[in-house]
């Protein structure tokens, strides 16, 4: 943390906070150290929100993420809060990643390093769309952003007579995005690959021992000042203060302070009533913005069969599997954990195989991967669009978005101030945006009282 973070600044201010994710967790922790009277609320039984490590049921010790996963080596944030609170990173996935995808007779073949041919591919075609975004500065309230906004990836797709190749590497893209090519918007396209390489390449790592010991940390300094299974049911905001009622078991009660941190996911958000309500574009822009469906599975099997030399641990499909990666690379055993994240209608793919045969289902579709060579020890699946404090994996911009209204995503309104991944401009949908909008969140009320002082 900063210096100027722990200022004193807000020392005899009070703040409430809603959401004990990882947004709100850090927008509390500087929040305290800010000198601020924090209460911190939230509606599970536990801390995290979508940052969840399962341990139980799992052998030899083992665990593996059934939410937020992965950490970029350029995502700062969220590896220099670790660091400050005395964590360490495991780097994971040193190989890469690689592909898989039925042949012309239908069988599953893994591609292997070649996979970025189809992500260059896809670049190529995408270049003189990134060129006209970039003359716009990369503005979300540009002309040119709402013509690509408008149109989804599917429709591109067909403007550009493209072949099944390039169209299987959009819709494995869905991994990523949670969304198919026809309900991801173009624009969330042209901006991924306007700005960086694709996504699945870089260094990754995971947070040593698990990543809920971010967030279990995070909790332990905050103490006393955590609320759980308490439901934020309603907001009033007059004059100097703010009221939040909350809901815990049947109880309801009140609960004021000078300002609040809204760091609920926009699915909750938009059903707690807010009075005086808030400016009409930024209620569109909660209301109307898309979450996607996501399924979790992690299969611990007797060996990982998936360890072949010379190939990743990692690979993207089009398959109702969805991506896949070893979930716990960095822990000892013979045993290990395979992680299947099956986003868009891959989540409901995924569900449907279980549906159907149970989890050996899933193992038969594994089969391209050596998975009839082990022994399933031990299974868990998350389904997160079916989690009521979710409500879906994390946001996503569909085409009836506006792209205008995203800067109203962040954009404090009186004596509420938001955070959340979907808050987030350059990290939305990762941890890191998380971090880092509760940490802008903190600096805004900061800022805010120092103004108003």
């Amino acid at each position: 943390m900063s210096d100027t973070t722990a200022s004193g600044a807000l020392r005899g201010v009070s703040v409430i906070v809603a959401g004990a994710g990882l947004a709100g967790l850090s927008a509390a922790y500087d929040l305290k150290a800010m000198g601020a009277e924090v209460t911190i609320l939230d509606a599970r039984d536990r801390v995290g929100g979508r940052v969840w490590t399962i341990r139980e049921g799992f052998a030899e010790g083992q665990h593996a993420e059934a939410g937020g996963d992965t950490i970029d080596g350029a995502q700062d944030e969220i590896r220099a809060l670790a660091a400050r609170l005395g964590l360490k990173l495991s780097r994971i996935l040193r190989g890469g990643w690689g592909y898989a995808r039925p042949d012309a007779s239908g069988r599953v073949r893994i591609v292997g390093r070649q996979a970025a041919r189809g992500w260059d591919r896809l670049s190529e075609h995408l270049s003189g769309l990134a060129r006209r975004y970039r003359m716009a500065d990369q503005r979300w309230d540009s002309p040119i952003t709402a013509d690509l906004a408008r149109r989804s990836v599917a429709q591109w797709l067909d403007e550009q007579q493209a072949d099944k190749e390039l169209r299987a590497t959009a819709t494995g893209l869905r991994g990523f995005f949670l969304a198919d090519p026809d309900e991801l918007s173009l624009i969330a396209l042209v901006d991924q690959f306007a700005v960086s390489d694709p996504p699945v390449w870089g260094e990754m790592y995971r947070i040593e021992g698990g990543n809920d010991r971010l967030t279990l940390a995070l909790a332990e300094r905050l103490g006393d000042r955590l609320r759980l299974n308490t439901e934020l049911v309603a907001v009033s905001h007059r004059g100097r203060g703010v009221r939040a009622s909350v809901k815990q078991a049947r109880a309801l009660s009140q609960i004021d302070g000078d300002y609040l941190v809204l760091a609920l996911p926009a699915t909750l958000l938009r059903r707690v009533p807010i009075t005086p309500a808030l400016p009409a574009q930024q209620h569109e822009a909660i209301a109307r913005l898309k979450y996607g469906r996501a399924t979790k599975t992690l299969l611990q099997f007797s060996r990982r069969f998936w360890r072949v030399q010379g190939r990743p641990r990692a690979f993207g499909t089009p398959l109702p599997l969805g991506a896949l990666w070893e979930g716990n690379e960095e822990q000892r055993g013979r045993a290990g954990i395979l992680a299947l994240h099956a986003g868009g209608s891959a989540s409901d793919g995924t569900q449907a195989i279980v549906t159907k045969d149970g989890v050996q289902g899933l193992i038969a579709a594994l089969d391209w991967l050596g998975s009839r060579g082990a022994a399933l020890m031990a299974s868990r699946q998350v389904v997160w669009e079916s989690d009521p404090w979710a409500r879906g994996g994390y946001a996503y911009f569909d085409p009836s978005f506006d792209p205008a209204l995203r800067q109203w995503l962040a954009r404090p309104f009186g004596r509420l101030f938001f955070a959340g991944e979907h808050t987030s401009v350059r990290w939305q949908g990762y941890m890191n945006g998380a971090v880092e909008s509760g940490r802008r969140a903190a600096a805004e009320i900061e800022a805010g009282h120092h103004l108003k002082t």
